[in-house]
């Protein structure tokens, strides 16, 4: 497999093209906040974070697939032992 991560420019494209916020994108990529989505965006070598393959398949499914195949993703992660909860608010799923 070889996988090259999105620049940063290519990344803020996607948040243009989404219309998201800093904040709604970390929470599409399971960020903390806003300001770790940032240090993807950053040019500065010794700030930067380039976009590991997993957060962008994880993002990109969550913003392409319907709940019903995320649902069914989660729930096969449960059955080999994940525990996961996508609620912003830390609100148990079901």
């Amino acid at each position: 497999m070889h996988y090259t991560p999105p620049t940063p420019a290519e990344l803020e494209r996607l948040k243009v093209e989404l219309g998201k916020s800093s904040g709604e994108m970390a929470e599409l990529f399971g960020l903390a906040n806003g300001r770790q989505w940032r240090r993807y965006l950053s040019e500065d070598p010794a700030n930067r974070r380039d976009m590991g393959m997993h957060m962008l398949f994880f993002a990109m499914a969550r913003a392409e697939l319907d709940e019903k195949a995320i649902s069914r993703v989660l729930d096969r992660m449960r059955q080999v032992g994940a525990t996961i909860d996508l609620a912003p608010d830390g609100e148990p799923q079901p």
